[in-house]
């Protein structure tokens, strides 16, 4: 395998990667199971085009589109065009749409069905461009609702698709699961058909480049890693805060919540991102070995810390940019008397002897007052008051990696105000993404097809992974099902969440930093 440095025409690579093994795209059909759905309209499709648009594809792609509702490969294109244009603020160029939507198929197919296997056989070699020795690349996308995962699965293995002239690779969104037991459920079904290393399970949080960014940031300035630990930071903070409600997902919310739609999965991978050891490297299983670690480094919770350092909500109605916006329980397809989670807060331990005693408080909620993703690391204050009376309270220095809205890293400290006698003034140096390297925006889709193209699963989760952060929060789970919230709704639409979630912090003579 190809080892050293190498200018590579991409987008998605710099000049001068961290070496690592040399990957490449070749000829293959995607096929999307439940093409014609929400998601692949409105993600997976558009950024199919705009990565055939950069000139990221190779040209023996096909995308081949399995499931209902019936329709022929005509209708399918026009379908596609339509979501492109209501969902993409970019026109694909005609000539560039005429000879991407051309490699656009579409089979009508039930998923239990042994025919439609059968017809899904024929349909690939059909359209696919082989590799050598009759082999065809064929990635499966799981663009399905979770309970249908394992019975697609064990149907591409009865009917041979998953080996033999198929060299394939398989897409899973999240949930993986609904708890661990399932999660492991559902991987007993993945490895029966497919190895490990053929997995791609898809959390497009870690594609967002400033959450790939805290690794490069932590390794690669020798200032920071000297002082993330233990010693010099005083807490973490990680907020995910949404000002949306649930929009069009009212029975999958019910099913889900905010703990399996967002903290179980993104909310921990950014956890572990922060807290891990370095890696040995920069290969996948590398990063994924030192993730897996804090998972499992994570203090358990137990009922009495359940009750004590955790925050469960729903939003009720209240005003949002000017405008009312509507309680859950009044969301469409929700039970006027759900008691489905949307704001959850905590604090979380990690034993082990770089964060010893250093607490990380996670919250993150929908109809929350802004949106923002952040990322704090608040250093310990100056233990001595060398600045006189006049300046008591002096803020810590902290490291804020803000997600979205805006993609950037700022550094808040301390200068003296101009002409006065000590008055300390708080203020911020900024990096921007935008700013510095002149970017346009790109959905965190592209660079994960394109990496499960190329065969990376850096950005992909593991098994192991997931059943270690399914058992950081099982616990809080089941407590959770075992004592009925008495005051839900508890936060407006349009606040930080419940006033509880300002007290945990409080009570430690803390607050959060993000509001």
């Amino acid at each position: 395998m190809a080892r050293g440095r190498k200018t590579i025409d991409s987008r998605f690579l710099q000049t001068c990667d961290i070496t690592v093994e040399e990957f490449r795209i070749e000829p293959f059909t995607m096929v999307i199971f439940g093409g014609a759905g929400d998601l692949a309209r409105r993600k997976l499709l558009p950024s199919m085009m705009h990565l055939f648009a950069e000139k990221e594809l190779v040209k023996g792609f096909s995308v081949l589109s399995f499931g209902m509702p019936g329709m022929d490969d005509m209708s399918y294109r026009n379908l596609v065009k339509d979501s492109i244009s209501e969902f993409d603020p970019g026109t694909p160029a005609e000539e560039a749409w005429a000879e991407f939507s051309a490699r656009l198929y579409y089979l009508t197919g039930r998923f239990e069905s042994e025919e439609s296997y059968r017809s899904l056989k024929e349909k690939i070699r059909e359209i696919s461009v082989p590799t050598g020795k009759d082999k065809y690349n064929v990635i499966y996308y799981m663009s399905v609702p979770p309970q249908v995962v394992p019975l697609a699965v064990s149907k591409l293995k009865a009917h041979g698709l998953c080996g033999d002239s198929f060299n394939t690779r398989i897409i899973v969104e999240k949930p993986f699961g609904h708890d661990r037991k399932s999660a492991a459920e559902l991987n007993k079904v993945l490895i029966d058909a497919f190895d490990e290393n053929q997995i791609y399970r898809i959390d497009h949080y870690l594609s967002k480049e400033p959450v790939q960014n805290i690794l490069f940031f932590r390794f690669s300035n020798f200032i920071f890693e000297q002082i993330w630990n233990s010693n010099y930071v005083d807490n973490v903070q990680i907020t995910v805060a949404e000002d949306i409600g649930i929009e069009h997902r009212g029975a999958f919310y019910e099913e889900t919540g905010v703990v399996r739609d967002i903290v179980q999965n993104h909310m921990l991978q950014v956890l572990g991102l922060i807290a891990m050891e370095p890696p040995v490297g920069f290969k996948a299983d590398f990063v994924r070995d030192e993730k897996t670690k804090i998972f499992r480094s994570i203090y358990p919770f137990d009922n009495d810390y359940i009750d004590r350092f955790t925050v469960r909500g729903q939003y009720g109605p209240g005003r949002i940019n000017g405008g009312r916006a509507p309680g859950y329980r009044e969301e469409e397809n929700v039970s006027p008397s759900s008691n489905q989670l949307t704001f959850f807060a905590a604090k979380f331990h990690v034993d082990n002897l770089r964060w010893a005693g250093v607490p990380f408080y996670v919250r993150t909620g929908k109809r929350l007052k802004r949106r923002v993703t952040e990322i704090c690391i608040q250093f310990k204050q100056v233990p001595l008051r060398i600045m006189g009376r006049s300046c008591d309270v002096i803020d810590p220095n902290t490291l804020i990696l803000t997600v979205q809205p805006d993609e950037k890293i700022s550094l808040r400290f301390d200068v003296k105000y101009p002409y006065s006698g000590n008055q300390i003034y708080p203020t911020d140096m900024v990096f921007s993404y935008a700013d510095t390297f002149k970017t346009g925006f790109h959905p965190p889709y592209e660079r994960l097809l394109v990496d499960c193209m190329r065969g990376d699963l850096s950005l992909f989760v593991r098994q192991d992974s997931v059943e270690a952060m399914w058992e950081v929060v099982d616990p809080i789970l089941r407590r959770w099902e075992e004592t009925v919230p008495p005051n839900f709704p508890n936060y407006a639409a349009g606040t930080w969440g419940p006033k509880e979630a300002g007290i945990l912090l409080r009570k430690e003579k803390r607050k959060w930093i993000t509001s």
